[in-house]
């Protein structure tokens, strides 16, 4: 009896001790994660209306928050409606890709939230034009309101140039 409870003691202890390795490794492995993380930030876009990056550098990738058309200059809604709205948000990304060391045609996935898809035809005639064969993944969603009561918005991940 006595053996079992040591052995039971000692496995005890050796799952601690694994547990506490395995634990050590997760922690390095975040920590390693978080300091390779770089914020983007180009003055070709919009700044950022809220606590969020531009975009930011991790592992290889960029992740580029959702930009609306919105004039970095005049820090407004470029006039007119789903067309020129949609060709000034991939202006902006165009530009916050720029600034990581990527650019449009080194993403990988896209997605598009429209305050109305019946201008899904439309956004997707501009959309178009900013992309190159192999297009990018796409994921395009109706939402009940964006920031500013714009048209688009388009977010997008991409791969970093080496």
């Amino acid at each position: 009896m006595r053996n079992a409870s040591l052995i039971g003691l000692g496995l005890a202890g050796f799952a601690g001790l694994v547990f506490a390795l395995f634990a050590s490794i997760e922690s390095e492995h975040v920590e390693a994660q978080s300091a390779a993380n770089r914020a983007v930030e180009s003055a070709d876009a919009p700044k950022a209306i809220g606590p969020y990056s531009q975009a930011i550098v991790a592992n290889g990738f960029v992740f580029a928050a959702g930009q609306i058309g919105t004039d970095p200059k005049t820090g407004t809604l470029v006039e007119g409606g789903i067309t020129e709205q949609a060709d000034q948000a991939l202006k902006n990304i165009a530009s916050v890709l720029k600034a990581s060391g990527s650019s449009t045609d080194d993403v990988v996935k896209t997605t598009v939230f429209l305050a109305d898809m019946n201008d899904f035809a439309k956004m997707n005639e501009v959309y178009a034009k900013h992309f190159r064969p192999p297009f990018p993944a796409r994921s395009t969603v109706q939402v009940a309101r964006l920031p500013r009561d714009a048209k688009v918005e388009i977010e997008a991940v991409a791969v970093v140039k080496k």
